[in-house]
């Protein structure tokens, strides 16, 4: 019976850290990939392979060091408007079309709809996109909220919603929202405390 327990450790430490390797984010990559290395490294230790407890307890260690720089960076956040009709914006949607297919399907950029337009900047490196249109006299309606893979650690959206927050305020809008998309969208939308309403639309009061 222990053996078996330690056998199913072994292949569930395995696991993990094969699943890490499929991460776009970093952040869930260091994440997993530490808990796999972690559980590899008390299986190690367990059964005596001492090689496999050396290198997983260093490996977990890397992990910690990196989630501490990535959570204790301070960024710079900034916006670079986008208007007229922007080379580098469509080369940047081409580029990333198949992952924004996969979280916003059958999005289609229209320069005329979309009447607020920004990347968002971490330290000056684009991390995302922003685009949205007047739903209403009130009313701002999100179309495509895209951050790269590198920086999904829901700190852009924070930072996208409490900047134009405070625009859309002085503008006379009252709210932001949203049909939702994806499962994976529909989750960023509620983290960032967007609310469905009783017709299936997700709604931010601001």
């Amino acid at each position: 019976m222990e053996v078996n327990l330690l056998q199913w450790i072994g292949y569930f430490a395995s696991g993990l850290i094969a699943l890490s390797m499929t991460m776009n984010s970093i952040v869930k990559f260091r994440w997993i990939n530490l808990t796999g290395a972690g559980l590899f490294a008390t299986y190690g230790l367990l059964i005596g392979a001492y090689p496999v407890f050396l290198l997983n307890s260093f490996i977990f260690m890397v992990d910690i060091y990196y989630l501490r720089r990535i959570y204790g960076k301070k960024q710079l956040f900034d916006i670079l408007e986008i208007t007229g009709e922007s080379v580098y914006m469509q080369k940047f949607l081409d580029f990333h079309q198949h992952e924004i297919e996969n979280f916003f399907p059958g999005f289609h950029y229209e320069a005329e709809n979309h009447t607020m337009k920004f990347f968002v900047l971490r330290n000056l490196a684009v991390a995302g996109v922003f685009l949205a249109g007047k739903e209403n006299e009130h009313s701002l309606r999100v179309d495509l909220d895209y951050v790269i893979p590198e920086y999904r650690d829901y700190k852009n959206g924070k930072y996208v919603y409490h900047r134009i927050g405070k625009f859309l305020s002085k503008a006379g809008f009252t709210k932001v929202v949203s049909s939702g998309s994806s499962k994976a969208y529909n989750k960023y939308l509620l983290k960032m405390g967007f609310e469905i309403d009783s017709n299936g639309l997700f709604v931010k009061q601001i």
